[in-house]
């Protein structure tokens, strides 16, 4: 088996200089780069990785911790960050939180404790307690102790869904909440219900009920049934919008189940636009967020060099499909 001396001899500089293209170190200039590069291939040659690791302390893998990988939102982040990491040659070493903060702490300590690159968190705890350290942190979608934030502008979503919801002319809408004991359960409902109540004017009233739930399809099958039966139909809302598409499509299956036509008598719109809401019949109308910027910002902060790095909120853009109509 070839090694690091047989291909610098073979290319004809020194040991440093291969370590140093491995590395991806910029101050190989290209013509040498190109000669060890071609030694390499020509020797099939294969890096001893936990050697390099030895060595500089750090591997090609980015670690990403999700609170629970079945989710098709998470699972959807997940993708777009390995195909973003792979860009960059490293790998991702995922694991699940499980929603449990003392899951979310031994999988982070174990990651670090693998000398990963980087470590991008979509936290479940608040990450305060997390001692200091050299690797890289970055909080992605909630908010993880003082790393830096990147994340969907969720108030502003929120707030286009509200304007959409009232230009079809509803003025009896229901609103279910995320779990709001999390940041981004608190922004969406923040941003929707506010939206709403700037819009209502003694001319013309709107109502508002808003209800709250675990980001998931019981959930709005459940509360959706509460809402459609809790008055009579002359009374009950005519749009519903929903903290996930999850739960707006629990709606949907409710409204199903109690031969409400959607549209026709009840409109309902989510938000993610994960792959399921183009699927389901009708087509969800939803906030799509911004999954490829959010990966590429997340993996590219990663690889920053500043330390002063900054949130980043990425504006979502609405879809419109054929789960929402004028009243």
């Amino acid at each position: 088996m070839p090694t690091i001396k047989d291909v610098a001899r073979k290319a004809g500089v020194s040991v440093g200089t291969v370590s140093r293209v491995l590395a991806k170190n910029e101050t190989v200039k290209h013509p040498l780069k190109l000669k060890v590069q071609a030694a390499m291939k020509e020797l099939d040659y294969k890096p001893n990785l936990a050697a390099r690791a030895l060595r500089t302390n750090s591997i090609d893998v980015i670690g990403l911790v999700v609170p629970d990988i079945t989710n098709p939102f998470f699972a959807q982040l997940v993708k777009n960050i390995e195909m973003e990491a792979a860009k960059r040659s490293h790998s991702v070493m995922i694991a699940n939180s499980h929603d449990d903060a003392e899951t979310e702490k031994t999988q982070i300590a174990a990651l670090l404790d693998r000398a990963a690159r980087g470590i991008i968190v979509v936290a479940t705890a608040d990450g305060r307690t997390l001692e200091t350290t050299d690797v890289p942190i970055v909080s992605l979608d909630r908010r993880f102790g003082n790393f830096p934030l990147i994340a969907t502008d969720h108030y502003d979503g929120s707030q286009k869904i509200a304007d959409h919801i009232h230009a079809l002319g509803h003025r009896r809408i229901a609103y279910i909440a995320g779990p709001l004991s999390m940041d981004v359960a608190q922004s969406r409902r923040e941003g929707f219900v506010n939206r709403i109540e700037a819009l209502s004017t003694k001319q013309d009233p709107i109502e508002l009920s808003v209800f709250e739930g675990q980001f998931d399809y019981d959930a709005g099958e459940e509360l959706g049934r509460t809402i459609l039966t809790q008055a009579p139909a002359t009374s009950r809302p005519t749009a519903i919008a929903a903290a996930s598409d999850q739960q707006a499509i629990g709606v949907l299956r409710c409204a199903r189940d109690l031969k409400l036509d959607v549209p026709g008598e009840l409109s309902v719109a989510g938000f993610d636009d994960i792959a399921l809401a183009s699927l389901v019949v009708p087509r969800l109308t939803t906030l799509r967020q911004p999954i490829e910027a959010l990966a590429l910002s997340a993996v590219e902060q990663i690889f920053e060099t500043n330390s002063a790095s900054k949130d980043t909120a990425i504006a979502g853009d609405i879809v419109l499909r054929e789960s929402t109509a004028p009243r």
